[in-house]
């Protein structure tokens, strides 16, 4: 059951923040939603917004900039917190890295993080959710995140093509398996056989594939972003695009870092991208 905790108008629109329980986490869950002007009218295409490490739901609908833009394009926005809360298991909350804040958008096999982190199944329920209560054109879903969330956006859309049209990303964690803060974290929630990462990386999942986005992906990348080189890993994303033929559109921008006046700098055109992209779908 859902429970509208507030609404603001915004841009003509609604901008709305909902909790409710999942099945996926066995806790209750928050979400937000901006509904453009358009969405009064009829069913409007919509884009999933995946926040990184130590962000909530509120996070990229706070500080992102994206409801102007979404508004004027007709675009639903929905962002899902990034980790269960509440689950209070023993160190969860003992770094900003891991547990509380940073679910990786898998789901755990580990004790204890099993039960509850499974944030990858929770992002396809709350697909349904979305589908099933909110005004959106079915074939019409894009997904688009942040560092964390960029990882989870590239896994999620390469591990469902049918359910997610269109995908970018803004600094995201391309190799996670290779990385101090993917290695800390698969470790932890999935145990230390590497082979079980591999469902959880985006550069092994592209090798897998032949071009599953044919009209293209847009990445962002700052070049002032200090996990650029450590954490991020997008060149190793950019061969694996390469061998498979899937055309990829990575932009390095001078100055930038890792933050949110970076992705606010580019969010429009990100949002243009996945309308322009998703508008020409059929419903």
């Amino acid at each position: 059951m859902l429970e509208l905790i507030s609404e603001h108008a915004c841009f003509g629109g609604a901008q709305r923040f909902y909790s409710h329980h999942s099945e996926a986490i066995g806790l209750p869950m928050r979400f937000s939603v901006f509904l453009p002007p358009q969405a009064r009218e009829g069913k409007v295409p919509a884009l999933f917004c995946l926040a990184g490490l130590t962000c909530t739901e509120e996070t990229f609908m706070i500080k992102a900039g994206a409801q102007r833009s979404a508004a004027q394009q007709g675009l639903m926005l929905i962002t899902p917190d990034t980790s269960p809360r509440g689950a209070n298991l023993p160190g969860e909350a003992d770094s900003w890295d891991f547990g509380v804040g940073a679910g990786f958008y898998l789901d755990a096999t580990e004790a204890p993080w099993n039960k509850h982190y499974r944030m990858y199944s929770y992002v396809l329920e709350l697909y349904e959710l979305i589908v099933r209560e909110f005004p959106v054109l079915l074939s019409s879903i894009g997904i688009t995140g942040h560092s964390m969330g960029g990882h989870g956006a590239l896994v999620l859309a390469l591990r469902n093509p049918d359910l997610f049209k269109t995908v970018s990303a803004f600094a995201p964690i391309c190799a996670p398996s290779k990385c101090p803060w993917g290695v800390k974290a698969f470790t932890a929630y999935l145990g230390s056989e590497q082979e079980a990462w591999q469902q959880y990386d985006a550069s092994a999942l592209m090798k897998q594939r032949h071009a599953p986005f044919p009209s293209g992906i847009l990445i962002d990348q700052g070049l002032s972003d200090k996990f650029l080189s450590n954490q991020l890993f997008p060149h190793a994303f950019e061969a694996v695009c390469q061998a498979a033929q899937q055309p990829l559109e990575l932009r390095w921008h001078d100055d930038y870092d890792h933050g949110y006046y970076f992705i606010s700098t580019f969010i429009e055109e990100h949002i243009r991208f996945h309308h322009r992209k998703l508008g020409g779908i059929a419903q």
